[in-house]
């Protein structure tokens, strides 16, 4: 069910490019701080009892709740700009593609967590898609030659790097909260909360197209309500049963449905390579969620020993975390 509440999570953010060509007077800078800050403010909102009840457990990991918000803050102004200065395949390809490898290297040094041969498999499959499915639609885009100058192409990669590194490094911070005793809504309640409060100084300075026309008004609402807000409840979801470097592969499936909408509504052509690329990333998910032999007999000891304290010893991704579990069932996001 982690998985799942993951991949519906990356079906919504798929859905945001389309819906941003249909308030093309709105600047990327306005897109991501109307998208992350009003719907990180609404998780904070519809989460504040959770919060209030969990505050002890939340003031106990002030530091990771912190460094959480500050990479909500950073994220979307990083990766829609990335794609402004570098072209939305260059911007979208290190973007997301570097974010599976950023959350390994976190889980590494921070919790000590080694990689399987399965991550490595799904990982190389899912970004071998992703560089396919993104070489395909800058061969098929419209866009005149040179459009993108070479200081401006290198600046937007490096920023693709940056928003990489935040996606994983605030998906890491809501996984160890979470794995810690806290509740899914409070962790990402208060995580995206206060990355919204951060993001609202942007928005203020650069979101007045956004009250322009009724249609840029709608597109705003529905990026804040849809892909952020829904759609981080149920990657919070996903967080409380697999490990972020899992949650963050499995969100390869993000520009699959972006390209795929692209070519059903807004009526682009997608060439074979592109095809190709999303039936690899599909098989990286098959890779990532099929249950194996050795998984399907019941829990390992381990599992057992780590629900027995809420919060105490959890090990990151081992898929159960029974108390978490627990606490979502009686109180769901």
């Amino acid at each position: 069910m982690g998985s799942v509440c993951v991949l519906l999570a990356s079906v919504l953010w798929g859905t945001t490019g389309t819906a941003a060509t249909l308030a093309p007077a709105v600047g990327p800078l306005a897109i991501g701080a109307v998208a992350m800050g009003l719907g990180g403010l609404l998780q904070a909102l519809v989460a504040a009892p959770r919060i209030a009840r969990e505050a002890p457990g939340l003031r106990a990991q002030r530091g990771v709740v912190l460094l959480g918000a500050l990479a909500v803050g950073a994220y979307p102004l990083a990766f829609y700009t990335s794609m402004h200065l570098a072209g939305v395949a260059a911007g979208t390809v290190v973007s997301i593609g570097s974010a599976p490898l950023a959350s390994a290297v976190i889980e590494r040094v921070a919790d000590g967590r080694r990689l399987t041969r399965r991550w490595m498999a799904g990982a190389a499959l899912g970004l071998t898609g992703t560089v396919l499915l993104c070489a395909a639609e800058a061969t098929n885009s419209h866009s005149a030659p040179g459009t993108y100058s070479a200081g401006a192409t290198v600046l937007g990669i490096g920023l693709g790097l940056v928003a990489g590194s935040t996606y994983a490094l605030y998906s890491w911070a809501a996984h160890r909260l979470i794995s810690r005793g806290v509740t899914s809504g409070a962790s990402m309640g208060a995580v995206f909360g206060l990355g919204g409060v951060l993001l609202l100084p942007v928005l203020l300075a650069t979101g007045a197209p956004l009250l322009d026309s009724w249609s840029n008004t709608a597109v705003g609402a529905y990026m804040a309500l849809v892909p952020m807000f829904i759609g981080y409840v149920l990657f919070g979801w996903g967080l409380a049963h697999i490990p972020a470097s899992t949650a963050t592969t499995l969100s390869l499936l993000e520009p699959a449905v972006a390209a795929v909408l692209a070519v059903l509504v807004v009526g682009e052509h997608l060439p074979p390579p592109g095809w190709t690329g999303i039936a690899l990333v599909v098989g990286c998910l098959a890779v990532l969620t099929t249950p194996t032999s050795a998984s399907r007999p019941g829990p390992r000891p381990t599992l057992t020993r780590t629900s027995s304290k809420a919060g105490e010893g959890a090990t990151p991704g081992s898929g159960t975390h029974a108390d978490v579990g627990a606490q979502l069932d009686r109180s769901p996001s």
